[in-house]
């Protein structure tokens, strides 16, 4: 979807924001799982978490309403993808929603033709990993760092 200079363009961009709210909207709704899932005194992390998806969320919306795009809208519910039993399937499931977000973003920054969306990406995008840091050592997943967050890992 490049321009005939090969740069991406703004539909592209527009595409791409449109699939990293859509994953955003999952990271919201997911977080209201893994708190569940986990006793009151280590909620912490999940609220912080989920308002800074909350943020993104909306930060996104309004770049795309500024554009006269219609922003995709949060689904009632999300399928999860395993059960979700215990503090640590939480941290996986908290893992995977991060790591979700962090696919989506490095979309966006492939597809970014304008500077603003580019910072707005790398912001979601490293906030995204180092929240997934938390989650994989609580999950007991190692390595707990992706050098590539968002790319394939193999």
């Amino acid at each position: 979807m490049a321009d005939d200079d090969g740069a991406p363009s703004l539909g592209a961009e527009n595409d791409a924001l449109g699939v990293a709210l859509e994953a955003v909207h999952a990271a919201v709704w997911g977080y209201g799982v893994v708190g569940a899932a986990l006793d009151a005194g280590a909620r912490g992390p999940v609220s912080t978490a989920e308002a800074a998806h909350r943020d993104v969320r909306d930060r996104v919306t309004a770049v795309l309403t500024g554009r006269d795009e219609k922003p995709p809208p949060a689904e009632g519910a999300y399928a999860l993808p395993f059960p979700v039993l215990s503090a640590v399937d939480a941290a996986a499931l908290a893992v995977v929603l991060e790591e979700g977000a962090a696919t989506a973003w490095v979309r966006v920054l492939d597809q970014a033709s304008e500077r603003s969306t580019r910072e707005l990406a790398l912001e979601a995008l490293s906030g995204t990993e180092v929240r997934a840091v938390g989650w994989r050592a609580a999950a007991g997943r190692t390595p707990v760092t992706r050098a590539l967050p968002g790319l394939p890992a193999d």
